[in-house]
């Protein structure tokens, strides 16, 4: 996923196109819309104080006011991960490969809401294709998606690098905790959450921050 903070993600990608909206309502072509940029912040704001519900609607009431965006929003897609609503997660994530065909992360986060609403085995079958992603270890990662490398594989091939260390253990939590490893899908997190990723994780790092709290809960 796009590693800018979310409020510099926004602006550089659904401000212009909420600009192109206001003059349109300003000239009378439509109704003045809701500002987008405050429902994202805002939505963004009750997920990471792990308030997935609220979270969600807000990002609901976002992809209705710019519907021609709303692919994009994987922000959205995550946060209906937590919020328990696996079916529309995964069609958000199938929506996101049409505008972003090579992100691993997109294909990872399909698998986890495939996972947790059918099965592991049928997350596996329906997994996204993607095209090349060069961030390591975001090849591994996928390969170990389709079954064809071990969790072991991701660490080795992220080495000591310490971004791809962050997503190697992220990604890894995600999905022992799909398997049903909560310990190791513990361990993991834990790991990713470390203040020491925070810049490098941006976004994520909040992701893996929440995640946490979420297993500590349990």
């Amino acid at each position: 996923m796009n590693s800018l903070t979310c409020c510099a993600w926004f602006r550089a990608g659904v401000l212009p196109l909420f600009a192109m909206l206001a003059l349109a309502g300003a000239a009378g072509a439509q109704a003045p819309v809701q500002d987008p940029e405050q429902i994202f912040e805002r939505a963004v704001a009750d997920f990471r104080e792990s308030r997935f519900v609220e979270s969600a609607a807000g990002f609901d009431r976002l992809a209705k006011v710019i519907p021609d965006y709303a692919p994009a929003l994987w922000q959205r897609g995550i946060v209906l991960y937590y919020a328990g609503r696996y079916r529309d997660c995964r069609a958000q994530f199938e929506s996101h490969r049409t505008v972003n065909a090579n992100d691993v992360e997109n294909a990872a986060w399909h698998f986890l809401c495939v996972a947790r609403a059918e099965s592991p085995a049928k997350a596996r079958a329906a997994l996204l294709p993607v095209g090349f992603d060069p961030r390591p270890p975001m090849v591994q990662i996928y390969q170990m998606l389709q079954g064809s490398r071990k969790p072991e594989d991701v660490l080795s091939a992220a080495g000591a690098r310490p971004e791809a260390l962050f997503y190697a253990h992220l990604y890894l939590g995600l999905y022992f905790e799909a398997l049903g490893v909560r310990d190791r899908a513990l361990e993991h997190i834990t790991a990713a959450a470390a203040d020491r990723y925070a810049e490098l994780g941006g976004y994520m790092h909040m992701v893996a921050r929440v995640h946490l709290g979420t297993l500590q809960r349990q």
